[in-house]
């Protein structure tokens, strides 16, 4: 089995993005989403970006945004990776100058190879629970049985992953990515480095 990447979403402070990559996050996500408790301002997300180290994924998370701020992110931020959390079709996705990945809520009706094969020129489809009203973030973790075993992209799985759940996940799943956002917090937008740390060990040994 290929080794399950990691990504800590919902960095606010450099201080956070370090730790994560000390502990051997993968890639680091920047919500820009104003309703978000998590959600930084460009100026903020640049100002971490540009004291981090090579080969760290650096990713936006959108909801339903003006493409015109998309560009400014992608421009002032630097950022490596887009993340569509809304009613974005394929066209708008793959419409901007970087790579980009698509996050599919699990709601009861969605029919999962369909929306993926719907978003093929995504680099991965991130796979969320589902609450009405909300894009994500819920802390709530979906069936995992519902994800077939054969799936035609790489699958990134979110919703409530912590140290507690997720070497079960990835076991059960045997996603190429995991997504873990509130299960690494003290509170909202302020991680805790143990919980970073036990989270990263439990993937490694999941793997």
């Amino acid at each position: 089995m290929a080794r399950t990447r990691v990504k800590i979403c919902g960095i606010t402070r450099l201080e956070d993005a370090l730790t994560a990559i000390e502990a051997g996050a993968d890639a680091l996500g920047f919500v820009f989403y104003a309703p978000s408790p998590r959600s930084v301002e460009v100026k903020q997300a640049a100002e971490i970006i540009a004291q981090l180290p090579a080969f760290v994924t650096t990713t936006a998370l959108f909801v339903n945004a003006e493409r015109e701020f998309v560009d400014l992110v992608i421009r002032d931020a630097r950022i490596d990776l887009l993340q569509f959390h809304g009613d974005e079709d394929e066209a708008f996705c793959n419409s901007f100058s970087r790579p980009y990945i698509k996050a599919l809520r699990m709601k009861p009706e969605l029919d999962l190879n369909a929306e993926v094969a719907s978003f093929s020129s995504a680099q991965a489809i991130l796979l969320d629970a589902y609450r009405p009203g909300m894009p994500g973030g819920t802390g709530e973790i979906f069936d995992w049985d519902r994800i077939p075993e054969q799936h035609p992209a790489p699958i990134i799985l979110a919703g409530g992953l912590d140290s507690g759940n997720v070497a079960q996940a990835v076991a059960a799943v045997t996603p190429y990515a995991v997504d873990v956002s509130g299960g690494v917090e003290q509170s909202k937008g302020i991680k805790d480095a143990n919980k970073i740390n036990m989270f990263v060990n439990e993937v490694t040994r999941a793997n």
